[in-house]
């Protein structure tokens, strides 16, 4: 990779934060650095929307095997735990996250796929967890989310064979939101909801507190939206 040109790409819209992961040339493998500057991408925004991509034809190939290579075991779990930490970084942003995957997603690709609150695929994107190809698996959180957004059957069969599915299986199963040719129009529908209320949704969806804390949460942040949108509502209820 040029040495002035960093590996993740940012550019900001009105109400969208697009993320570009940049490497084509290595089908947009993350190395620790690369990691590092995709967390403060995701993080570093008040944009109500992140949309994250990846540049060229696939999406993300995962860790860069050339990194893995050189690892000793106490290194190799550094690297998983910075992975760890850039996918947990997607689900708690207070931005709603779009992965829109066009291409090829291979094993980090699709767990970091996995922590956005929106799967978008194109029809040509297809995924595999291809890592116990290499006696490996997913240490970027994938077997913790995979089996919680697909189901354990599912989970295991994708992570125990390797395979490679297509976008309308991935739809079928539920590993993907929806098949469309343009992702990126899913990320500026999101961005037309209010910014304030894409929060709350996405806050109290990733709660994971008992659930009468949970219950108490959600009405609270109900009556504050009621008070501020009060205007907006009567419009609506006399229109």
């Amino acid at each position: 990779m040029p040495a002035n040109r960093s590996a993740i790409r940012i550019r900001d819209a009105e109400s969208v934060r697009v993320v570009t992961l940049d490497r084509p040339e290595r089908r947009n493998a993350l190395t620790p650095a690369a990691l590092d500057a995709l967390e403060a991408a995701v993080s570093g925004t008040d944009r109500p929307v992140v949309y994250l991509r990846g540049a060229g034809p696939a999406f993300c190939a995962g860790a860069d095997l050339d990194v893995v290579a050189d690892l000793d075991g106490p290194a190799a779990e550094e690297f998983a735990e910075r992975g760890q930490r850039v996918a947990n970084a997607i689900e708690d942003a207070e931005s709603a996250v779009v992965a829109g995957i066009d291409g090829p997603a291979r094993g980090g690709g699709v767990e970091l796929a996995l922590a956005a609150d929106l799967r978008v695929a194109t029809p040509e994107a297809t995924f595999a967890e291809p890592g116990v190809k290499l006696g490996l698996f997913g240490a970027w959180g994938g077997t913790v989310r995979l089996p919680r957004v697909v189901g354990e059957g599912e989970a295991l069969d994708l992570a125990l064979s390797g395979r490679t599915v297509d976008a309308d299986s991935a739809l079928r199963m539920g590993l993907v939101s929806r098949v469309t040719e343009d992702p990126r129009a899913v990320a500026d529908e999101l961005a037309d909801n209010d910014a304030e209320t894409l929060r709350a949704v996405k806050a109290r969806m990733r709660d994971d507190a008992p659930a009468e804390v949970q219950e108490r949460r959600e009405t609270e942040v109900f009556g504050r939206l009621v008070e501020r949108h009060a205007d907006a509502i009567a419009d609506r209820r006399d229109s």
